[in-house]
């Protein structure tokens, strides 16, 4: 006798779901409907760690503008054509960068940029004309979407661009690390003087290298200190609400017994703190907003 037995229907794995999901007429229509799906997968180990950031920065990219992302114009560090030789030397040394914007007195007046290489013929010949040899600027308005930038840089070859605002003065500086780093995370090169991917790391005495996007939870287990993440929940974030507006290069506050130094950062946020545990005698407690 036939075993009349209907087979059961076989349950789907995620990727069939997900296929149906992209496929059909229940497929994401937004871009929080699409992050669900992707943290599934991730749930479920189908997504790394990484990868998942790496999705989340470039949908995040696809939301900025250069204004976003720019170093600015209060920080750009740029070689001053009517200043003596000597000193561009001693810029270039102090800061580890490999490009420079050359102005002639004036931010808004860019010459061109300059190869920290092309300096060397200045030891061979103190006559050497820089100007004969500066590649030549890029300008973006800061309007230019993230992404698009991006895509710019890598076909024309370009790795740096000045970013002007309405009227043609120059806003900022935008590099294609800085896009970059909003897809992969921090990048540690010819920028950064440790070369270590963990969000703390030691420089000496009782220094450290801590990045901006460190959770404030993580700080306080690592150093004993006591901040609330209620109002903010990475280092930046603190320092940013104590100081009341975002932080440039070299601003710096002392809070529960360390002092915390801003290194690097953008237009609209901290990327790199330095932080250094002080002795009672040389400290001022400011301690935190509550």
């Amino acid at each position: 006798m036939a075993d009349n037995k209907t087979d059961e229907p076989k349950e789907k794995n995620f990727f069939e779901k997900l296929s149906d999901r992209f496929f059909h007429d229940d497929a994401p229509e937004t871009q929080k409907e699409l992050l669900d799906d992707l943290h599934i997968a991730h749930d479920r180990k189908l997504l790394t760690d990484d990868g998942m950031h790496m999705i989340e920065g470039v949908m995040r990219v696809n939301s900025l503008r250069a204004e976003d992302l720019m170093v600015p114009r209060t920080q750009m560090i740029v070689i001053d054509i009517s200043e003596n030789s000597q000193d561009w030397i001693k810029q270039v040394i102090a800061a580890g960068h490999s490009r420079f914007p050359v102005i002639d007195g004036d931010k808004d007046n860019v010459l061109g940029i300059l190869l920290a290489k092309d300096l060397l013929r200045l030891f061979i010949n103190p006559e050497y004309e820089i100007r004969q040899h500066l590649r030549q600027a890029v300008f973006v308005p800061e309007s230019k979407p993230a992404d698009v930038l991006l895509k710019e840089f890598r076909l024309k070859r370009n790795h740096m661009a000045l970013v002007v605002d309405e009227f043609g003065s120059v806003s900022g500086l935008i590099t294609i690390e800085d896009v970059l780093e909003e897809i992969v995370g921090e990048i540690d090169d010819e920028y950064d003087v440790v070369n270590d991917a963990s969000d703390i790391v030691a420089i000496g005495g009782s220094r450290w290298r801590v990045k901006a996007s460190t959770h404030i939870n993580e700080f306080n287990r690592v150093f004993g200190t006591h901040f609330s993440d209620d109002r903010f929940e990475s280092v930046g974030g603190l320092v940013s609400d104590e100081l009341e507006h975002v932080p440039q290069v070299g601003e710096s506050v002392v809070l529960q017994g360390f002092r915390f130094v801003v290194t690097k950062a953008l237009a609209r946020q901290v990327k790199m703190l330095t932080v250094e545990k002080l002795e009672p005698e040389q400290t001022e407690q400011q301690p935190a907003k509550a």
